[in-house]
């Protein structure tokens, strides 16, 4: 394990500069107020100000991962070469917060080498890869994670905040929040915009901006075809099912297998698990939601009625409390807990906790709780996102199509920018053709072709005195 990295001339030179830098905005330049103690102890590879990653010397084996996603995520590469010229980013500084993984790492790489500079943390606190993290700090990227980080995540983010952002790009909207909240006269006046990449953290955005409290407009990549109907479904889907395997390596096949919510995530899931040959049974409070379920082949109940049947139950709605004391009491005995939602309280635990009289870690990202009942019942990945926890999370090929939107959406940005261009600062949708060109270019990656329209086709399409 690598130690903190301080040598006396450099830890002098980090102090002069906390001292005499200055306030704009009542935000920190760079360091200017000094920073902060973590909380955490232990052992980490530091440079303040630049980077914090649990081990520099892991480096070399984040960089064969990073290689490996580079060769499965073709669109974004192709992008990077043609816009590496032109350096259409250059001049512009970028926060992100978003799990540190072998694909978030071509994404962070692709920004840096069309001139961004770049500053990054994870945006949950069991999703870094310390390998890919400690690569990144290697390449000069200012980087700030490492797997495990309950106690200083806020912490991570703010050292990104540290480089005085021009852009932002967020998954499940704490960056964004953050800055809003502790920095709000900065995000009015020197953000220019951002991205943000998931379903909840969307659904914040739009509160906010109801409330007349978003400060600049970002973009929901969520929303975009290109992520949102591949992304969320088979990214999900696939990674979620990784992660149980992982973390219990028990059969799916016969298991009744509960999932919460039958959106795009919950969709993937229950399509996985049923391929495995798992009995599907769905939860929802969507009356449109369920009807797919059943019409899918599922069973769909209240979640009050499935806690009793369920053997592995997976939640993935967004919202808290979807599995609660009540609900643990009547699972059966061994039953297999986990979420796949952004947010970690989907699961109860502290309700959890009320009823156990003993806990204890039967294996990697798997716990096992006796409660005072006798029932054991087993949680992966302490409620958090087990695709990511217990796995690598989204395969680099459907991340390659969500990246290429973040990329997008931050040259257009940008563009506006250069070009004087003021943006409401709304929750901006993703245009038709952005989605069409990222599809047509994955295709073609692909070595797949399709039809086109003939002129006499379109014509027929658009003529509205056509007969049947």
């Amino acid at each position: 394990m690598a130690t903190t990295t301080k040598k006396k001339s450099s830890a002098k030179k980090a102090a002069k500069a906390a001292n005499n830098a200055v306030h704009t905005n009542g935000v920190r330049m760079h360091i200017s107020d000094g920073i902060p103690p973590k909380k955490a102890k232990g052992t980490f590879s530091e440079v303040p100000g630049k980077y914090c990653v649990r081990d520099i010397s892991l480096a070399d084996e984040g960089r064969k991962l990073i290689q490996w996603a580079e060769s499965r995520m073709p669109v974004l590469m192709y992008l990077r070469e043609k816009y590496r010229k032109s350096q259409p980013l250059k001049g512009l500084r970028l926060a992100g917060s978003l799990h540190v993984t072998k694909e978030t790492a071509v994404l962070v790489e692709t920004f840096a080498a069309l001139g961004a500079e770049v500053s990054w943390s994870g945006c949950n606190p069991l999703s870094t890869n310390d390998a890919v993290a400690a690569a990144l700090a290697k390449a000069g990227i200012s980087i700030f994670a490492w797997y495990g980080n309950h106690e200083d995540f806020y912490w991570c983010i703010e050292r990104t905040i540290d480089l005085r952002p021009n852009l932002t790009l967020d998954d499940g909207c704490d960056l964004i929040n953050t800055v809003h909240e502790q920095y709000a006269d900065f995000a009015r006046k020197e953000i220019i915009g951002g991205t943000e990449e998931t379903t909840t953290g969307v659904q914040r955005l739009r509160a906010r901006a109801a409330a007349g409290k978003l400060y600049y407009p970002v973009y929901a990549v969520n929303d975009a075809i290109t992520k949102w109907d591949f992304d969320n479904v088979y990214g999900t889907g696939q990674s979620t099912l990784d992660g149980i395997l992982r973390a219990t390596s028990v059969m799916i096949a016969g298991k009744n297998f509960v999932v919460a919510g039958h959106g795009h995530c919950g969709q993937g899931v229950a399509k996985r698990a049923k391929g495995m040959g798992a009995n599907v049974i769905i939860t929802e409070v969507k009356a449109t939601a369920a009807i797919k379920a059943v019409l899918e082949g599922y069973r769909v109940m209240p979640m009050d009625e499935a806690a009793k049947e369920g053997d592995i139950f997976c939640t993935a709605t967004g919202v808290k409390d979807i599995i609660r004391k009540r609900h643990f009491l009547a699972m059966k005995d061994g039953a297999i807990v986990c979420n796949t939602g952004h947010y970690d309280a989907e699961i109860n635990l502290q309700e959890l906790a009320e009823i156990t009289k003993n806990k204890r870690t039967i294996r990697e990202n798997c716990e096992e709780y006796t409660l005072k009942n006798g029932k054991k019942i087993f949680v992966l990945a302490e409620g958090r996102l087990v695709n990511l926890a217990a796995a690598e999370g989204h395969p680099s090929e459907v991340m390659d199509m969500s990246f290429s939107n973040q990329l997008m959406c931050h040259l257009k940005l940008a563009q506006a920018y250069k070009e004087g261009k003021k943006l409401p600062n709304q929750v901006l949708h993703i245009e038709p053709e952005q989605d069409e060109f990222i599809a047509e270019t994955k295709l073609k990656t692909m070595g797949i072709a399709i039809d086109k329209l003939t002129k006499e086709q379109l014509e027929y399409i658009n003529d509205y005195t056509a007969g049947t």
